[in-house]
């Protein structure tokens, strides 16, 4: 299993190294104990934040009311929630890491 992944009943949680400013928005692999986000919005006025959380709702097809940032708010460590009915196969499937 991986660390940054935890799925407990109907709520996702990834932990995630942010990395803002990049050309587009895509998963760049593990950093360590989390997931690496490159983000293609600047770390300005809370803009990467509201973009990612856009992404991920997009990438798990659920409103964005059913993503959260949990901790992480002013920093690249983030740790997200995700109401969702998918287990850890089908997220690993659906951010396609291996």
């Amino acid at each position: 299993m991986k660390p940054w992944l935890v799925c407990n009943g109907s709520v996702v949680r990834l932990t995630l190294h942010v990395q803002p400013g990049a050309r587009k928005t895509e998963v760049a692999g593990e950093h360590g104990d989390c997931l690496k986000i490159r983000l293609a919005a600047p770390p300005v006025d809370g803009k990467a934040n509201a973009a990612l959380l856009a992404w991920l709702a997009d990438c798990f097809s659920v409103g964005k009311r059913a993503v959260s940032l949990q901790a992480g708010d002013k920093s690249r460590h983030k740790v997200v929630s995700i109401a969702t009915a998918l287990d850890a196969a089908a997220v690993l499937q659906l951010l396609q890491v291996q």
